[in-house]
């Protein structure tokens, strides 16, 4: 899934924990505030003065590199079986 700036902030932080960081380091430390729940990521950022492209692709970067992790994990783990099954 990619993240763009009209998915909500909480949706985002919800399905992506590890967004979370990003959104902090960026600036927008209130995640539990009650904007988070209803503002989407470029209404967030214009509220903070952060530029919604940039934090659009640092959030996707950090999702892509939980995605790759996984999908390693899978495959060693499904050589680990394959080998065993041998």
């Amino acid at each position: 899934m990619t993240i763009t700036k009209d998915m909500s902030i909480l949706e985002v932080v919800q399905k992506y924990p590890d967004t979370a960081m990003v959104f902090m380091y960026a600036g927008m430390g209130c995640l539990g505030c009650a904007a988070a729940h209803f503002e989407n990521i470029e209404q967030g950022c214009m509220a903070h003065g952060i530029d919604p492209d940039a934090l659009v692709e640092a959030l996707n970067e950090v999702v892509e590199a939980e995605e790759n992790e996984t999908t390693e994990h899978f495959e060693s783990e499904e050589a680990a079986v394959a080998e065993a099954a041998r």
